[in-house]
């Protein structure tokens, strides 16, 4: 399997993984029964940790997309390379770093983490054109 798509599989299984926080965060404020109801209870009285959790997860939900897409246009293209492997692979950490800036409220690792996946998608995004 080429690097690319094995960092995609990892954003995969981060992006899984990140569900665990929240998902815990929330059972453990509001409890089992109001955290599996619906409608879903405020979130608001929750721990800030347990916000930012949930907003991390779903900006990498909004952001596995347009990597997958990428990856694999790369692969079936016969794209791939160095490059994109590298850029797969600056995606993939820079997702890390921001789990670790966004979760524990780090100020600017978050920003700069989300930029760094961004000129990872744009590296990729070269090597296509």
């Amino acid at each position: 399997m080429s690097v690319d798509l094995q960092m995609l599989m990892w954003t995969a299984v981060l992006c899984v993984l990140l569900a665990f926080p929240y998902t815990l965060g929330l059972i453990g404020g509001v409890g089992l029964g109001k955290a599996a109801s619906y409608p879903q209870p405020g979130h608001d009285s929750l721990p800030d940790w347990v916000q930012r959790s949930k907003r991390c997860h779903m900006n990498l939900i909004e952001n596995i997309a347009p990597f997958a897409i990428l990856v694999l246009v790369a692969h079936v293209a016969g794209k791939a390379n160095a490059t994109t492997a590298l850029a797969s692979q600056i995606f993939f950490y820079s997702r890390l770093a921001m789990v670790v800036g966004h979760t524990g409220g780090i100020p600017y690792l978050r920003t700069v983490a989300w930029a760094v996946s961004l000129a990872a998608l744009v590296m990729i995004l070269l090597q296509i054109l």
